[in-house]
């Protein structure tokens, strides 16, 4: 380096010096520029694509690096310039490279996360519950990690200056009263940060969890260090305190498994034949395909003065094929009642009674009919009923 300022000697020393410094700065960085360049260029399906794949996320701050370094090694040739301006471009640099250092070592560590859940979701034989676990570990622990790393890097930097040097030290020389201030004053924030811990260990949630918080289907959409993002159907969007999740009741449908039981209620008159209904059940389950045939019932669930209530109850994939499944039930299920059995809708019932003793309800002459009264239900004959594919219901 002594040498190569050398030829700069016909111009004033500073000006020489800061020729130089640029010179090598320029250089280097070219240089890096080609050295990735030709990581990029290696070839391989497995290997090769990991190396390709750093090289793309850290190219930019491996230049950088690169020039910090051969500048601050090219630093004493600088001969022309004065001693403080040698040390304040020296502490430059050393700030410069603790930054990038801190967040090299965050590009990496989320490379490898990434790597990491992209291959395990490749597999076709994994559990879907195991994969969101693992996401959900894998993602609020990266982003602790960076948050950790991202504070001891800038501490580090601020650390290089003498005034924070001093001050840091007589921090730690009151450490109870500090950590005192320091906890008040973030309390929120840190109490966000030890929920997120709490919920990788615990998985109370996970990625992509269904659960009903304000009435809403919410899918668990992102889960950060403090807060976490829910998907509602409509797409709306719920920002919610991590803590929340610790501190408050709610439903996750699906923490052990997404299948579930859907509920339909169908409400009928006394004279509903519930053996037919149930035929007719059987034969509507069979052509929901959303149906996963494991669960699937048929009870009369309640009772009123007028109607009885049919609970059905039959099992989905997950909570969305539910809906969709007790919506198709109720669908034709009606539609069959309506054509084969018009005597199970729900009617009203009352009675007419004559004011004096023995009396009729109606007054003679009146025009009213018993067939106006109570009309006759004409209930279709067996096999007049045309299925969904055209055949006849037998």
């Amino acid at each position: 380096m002594f040498a190569f300022r050398q030829y700069f000697d016909w111009l004033p020393a500073p000006m020489a010096s800061i020729l130089m410094l640029v010179i090598i700065g320029l250089v280097t960085f070219y240089f890096g520029k080609l050295l990735t360049n030709a990581f990029l260029r290696i070839p391989g399906n497995r290997g090769g694509a990991v190396i390709r794949t750093v090289t793309l996320a850290m190219r930019r701050p491996a230049r950088l690096v690169l020039v910090i370094a051969v500048v601050a090694v090219s630093l004493p040739a600088a001969s022309g310039l004065s001693y403080e301006t040698v040390q304040g471009i020296a502490q430059a640099l050393l700030v410069v490279f603790i930054l990038l250092i801190g967040y090299s070592a965050i590009v990496a560590f989320r490379i490898a996360t990434e790597a990491y859940l992209n291959r395990l979701s490749s597999r076709e034989e994994t559990d879907d519950i195991m994969t969101r676990t693992h996401q959900t570990q894998i993602r609020v622990l990266k982003r602790l990690a960076e948050i950790l790393v991202g504070v001891v890097a800038v501490a580090a930097a601020l650390m290089t200056f003498q005034p924070v040097r001093n001050y840091g030290v007589s921090l730690f020389a009151s450490a109870g009263a500090a950590s005192l201030i320091v906890g008040l004053a973030a309390r929120g924030l840190l109490t966000n940060l030890i929920a997120g811990v709490q919920i990788a260990i615990t998985q109370p949630i996970r990625m992509e969890d269904l659960i009903i918080i304000n009435g809403d289907w919410c899918w668990v959409e992102e889960i950060t260090a403090t807060y976490v993002v829910l998907r509602v159907w409509d797409w709306r969007r719920h920002i919610v305190p991590i803590s929340y999740f610790l501190e408050n009741q709610f439903e996750n449908w699906t923490h052990n498994s997404a299948a579930i039981i859907g509920v339909v209620f169908l409400y009928l008159d006394y004279e509903a034949p519930m053996d037919r209904i149930r035929e007719m059940l059987q034969d509507v389950i069979k052509t929901c395909p959303l149906w996963d045939g494991k669960v699937f019932d048929c009870q009369v669930a309640d009772c009123s003065a007028q109607i009885i209530s049919i609970r059905i109850i039959a099992s989905a994939r997950n909570a969305l094929q539910s809906w969709d499944l007790r919506c198709d039930i109720r669908e034709k299920i009606i539609n069959r009642i309506r054509v084969e059995c018009p005597e199970a809708l729900p009617r009203n019932r009352f009675a007419m009674v004559s004011p004096v003793p023995g009396g009729a309800a109606w007054p003679e002459g009146g025009g009213i009919t018993n067939d106006m009264i109570s009309p006759p239900i004409s209930r279709p004959p067996p096999g007049s009923y045309t299925g969904p594919q055209g055949g006849v219901d037998p």
